[in-house]
Parts: structure tokens; sequence; C-alpha cells
């Protein structure tokens, strides 16, 4: 390697003529794989998929572009064995060091955890910065979050994550404690007093959070109150629940070509054709091998889809490996608690952007999904397929309990036999002008009768959330 000297008034050294050159946002990607098996080491304890390898390095170019890095390269590395110290053999570590030096990258992202130890080991071996699959949709998380309750979830996720990596960030405390090994060693007691830090910091904001879930539970209990049943958008990253998100309710939701483009949730009313109103919810993409902490964090926010009346798994059919995403939502949703046969009866499959596809494909899976039971075919961005989806939300919602406040006039209280036998009162109130309010919970079948006999109808309580 040439070196270049740099001299100032008060020292002067020799500086590596490559740490002048590498640009930082300049990145390349390596995708570890498993040779035996043929499948990516991030992957070795999941449930098994079907999903090419490059694909993986698709995606996590995609993560890599989704915070504005140059990828200048990108690479599947065979792993025979996996080195405790540098997850990958020597040979592939030197030939990834000579493509740092051809392309002046100073930035390696390594799609698979690494351990602390094998992160600085890496580090050194390529004299680069070393992101792994984590610390990278940290990155994207940190960026997207835009409201209190999505900052306070990262951050207690980063924090975890740093907490057991300060032995990175404080090789200068060698210089400041020596001494024999009783002592601890180089610099234990200043990483140990940061380690406190860290976790007063995670106690302060779990705090926090804390009040961020009471607030949250609040605005349940009042949307409880209205008349409205839940539907949320689930699905593998970018696979399209914001562009139909806007499309179902005409809101103005960030909804890019990106990975991760919307993080925070979205609630919106929409009415369906048949007049029926409904919240529909959108929440933050899925992705496979999403680190555990990370679901933890966002557990709060995913409750809005355990509170859910229907569940829309919406999926990109365009994508090869749309089979594989769709174990990856799945698996996450049984880790929230929502298991398969609940699913069954819940969730509605969204087989999204079809019109990416060949017209004679486009025809044969509008015909399969026509056959196959609790799945539309759709496109969010031509609207083709939305109004059945419609329909289908609609007649899905059918047999849910809504709730509502009606009031009986003294002309209407030969109804009140019919309510209590085809309604549950949960409250009643005698006026003192002779008339009666009663608190109801009915179907929407039901509700529509009620409707026909009142002849103006359920009067629903309409509360802000």
């Amino acid at each position: 390697m040439r070196t270049i000297t740099k001299r100032d008034s008060k020292s002067s050294s020799i500086i590596p003529e490559l740490e002048r050159l590498r640009d930082d946002m300049r990145a390349v990607v390596v995708v570890p794989v498993l040779k035996k098996t043929g499948k990516p080491a991030a992957e070795i304890l999941a449930v098994p998929v079907t999903r090419s390898d490059e694909s993986r390095l698709e995606e996590a170019t995609g993560l890599a572009l989704a915070i504005d890095l140059d990828v200048v390269h990108g690479t599947i590395v065979p792993v025979a064995q996996p080195k405790p110290g540098t997850l990958l053999g020597s040979g592939k570590i030197e030939e990834i060091g000579h493509i740092l030096n051809e392309k002046d990258a100073g930035l390696v992202i390594v799609d698979h955890p690494l351990t602390p130890v094998q992160q600085r080991n890496l580090e050194k071996e390529w004299n680069a910065k070393v992101i792994d699959r984590t610390g990278l949709i940290l990155e994207i998380f940190g960026r997207r979050a835009s409201t209190k309750e999505g900052t306070l979830q990262v951050d207690r996720a980063h924090l975890n994550y740093q907490k057991g990596r300060l032995v990175r960030s404080w090789t200068h405390l060698e210089r400041q404690r020596g001494g024999a090994g009783f002592m601890g060693g180089p610099g234990e007691t200043q990483i140990e007093a940061d380690r406190r830090l860290l976790q007063e910091k995670i106690v302060r904001l779990e705090r926090e959070l804390e009040q961020v879930r009471r607030t949250r539970q609040l605005h349940r209990s009042k949307r409880k109150k209205v008349p409205h049943p839940i539907v949320a958008l689930v699905g593998y990253t970018n696979a399209g629940k914001s562009t139909l998100f806007n499309r179902m309710t005409g809101a103005g939701v960030l909804a890019e070509d990106m990975l991760f483009a919307t993080l925070d949730p979205t609630l919106r009313r929409l009415k369906l054709p048949h007049g029926r109103m409904v919240i529909l919810s959108d929440t933050v993409g899925f992705i496979s091998d999403l680190p555990t902490h990370l679901v933890a964090a966002f557990r709060a926010t995913l409750e809005e889809v355990l509170e859910a009346d229907l569940i829309l798994h919406v999926r990109d059919l365009s994508d090869a490996d749309n089979q594989a995403q769709a174990s990856d939502v799945l698996r996450i949703l049984a880790d929230l608690g929502i298991d398969e046969k609940e699913g069954a009866a819940r969730i509605v499959e969204v087989w999204n952007k079809i019109d990416k596809l060949e017209p004679e494909v486009r025809e044969a899976l509008v015909k399969k999904a026509a056959s196959t039971p609790n799945t539309v075919a759709a496109s969010a961005v031509t609207g083709e397929g939305v109004d059945h989806l419609l329909a289908e939300i609609g007649r899905r919602l059918s047999g849910v309990l809504t709730e509502c406040t009606v009031v009986l006039g003294l002309d209407q209280l030969q109804l009140l036999p019919w309510v209590y036998e085809h309604s549950i009162v949960d409250g009643r109130e005698d006026l003192e002008d002779g008339r009666v309010s009663l608190d109801l919970r009915l179907t929407e079948g039901e509700a529509a009768e009620l409707e026909r006999r009142l002849g103006n109808g359920p009067k629903p309580v309409e509360e802000d959330w």
C-alpha cells in the first residue's frame, strides 16, 4: 500500500493513502451463504423457505440504497464453515479487501448478524467500517421514524444493540489505564460505567414508551365505542401497502419504491361501497430475519394488527420470491400471537402489483384468485381489483359485531323486544321525556334491519382518535 506523509505544526504522521481515498458512503454488500445448504447464513436457524441467493443480494442492496448509500459492488460469498472470529474465510476477506481498494469504498455491509468480535476483526482486516444486517435495519428505522413513539422505539432498540458493542468504541481507553490483571484490564472501568449509562437511558426510554402504550390503549378504547371495525394492512416491506392504503382512502401517506418507506402506523376512515365505515390501518413492513429485539421494540405499534377485526396480507406477486416473503410475514404474525387457525379466519390475501405481470400471466392469476378462498388479485397503482377487495372486506365484516347508540322515540318503543332479541344491550338509559337510549352490539345485517325499522337508523357515537 502506498502512503502519503501528512504534517502539521504539532506532529507528523504517516497516513495510508487508502484512508484518504476511501469514501464512507461507497459501500460493498456481502451476502454470506452456507456452501453445504446453499442458504444465506442468516437463515440457518430459520424455517426453510425458497429464496434465491440473488434475491437476498438484491434485498440487501435495496436496504443500503434506502439510506442513500452508493453501492459500488455486491457479492455472494459461499461459507463452508463460519469462522468464530471473522465469519468469513481468510481468502474471501483478502478478496473483498482488494475490491474495497479498487472501488475506493469505505463501508462493508454484511447481510448477516455479526458478533462484536467479528465486526471488530473485519474492520481491522479491511480498514473500513462494517455494518451487519441488524445495524443496517436500525439505521433505516432511525431515519424513517417521524413520530415520538417511533423515535422512542428505534432509540431503545439501538441502545440494546449497542450495549454489547461498547468495546468497539473505547479502544482509546487503553492509554488511560493499565496495571496487573486483577485491575480488570485497560479501560474496563470506563466501559462498565458507560454500559450503566446506556442501561439507565434504556430504562428511561421504556418508561416513556409505557406512557405511549397507555395513550394508545386509551385511543383504542375510544375507537371501541365507535361502530367501526378495524382493518389492518400487513405485508413484506415494499409490497405496496402504503400505495394500496392511499388508493383506498385517498390519504397522502408516503409511498415510494424503497424498503421501509413507511415506519409509523397511520389510521384513516374508509367508507365501504354499501355505506359501512371502517378504520384502515397501515403498519410497518416486515422483512426476513427481522432482529428479535426490533420485533419487541415495535410490539406496541404492531398491537394495531392484533386488535384488527380483519387483516389484509398484501403480497407483491411480481416478486419471484413472494412465497418466501409470505412465509416470513406469517411467521412474524405467529410471533405476535396470531396463529395459523386464527389467521385463516381473519386474514385476506391481496395479490398486489398484477399490473407488472405479463397479460396472460395476469389473467391466469386473476382467475386463480377468484377461485381461491379469502384471496383478491389487485393493483394498487392502477386500481384494478380494488372494488372487488372493498366488496370482500364488506362481506367478511358482515358478521362482525359493531357498537352503536340508538335512541328510541315514544312511537318506537314497540321495537324494544326486537332489539333485545337481536342484539346485545350493553347499556340502557330511560330519558326524562320518555325516550330510551340504548348502547348496542349487533351484526351488520341486524344493524341494517334495525335501520329499516327505525327509518333513520342507529346513531353512531363519533369520537376522535
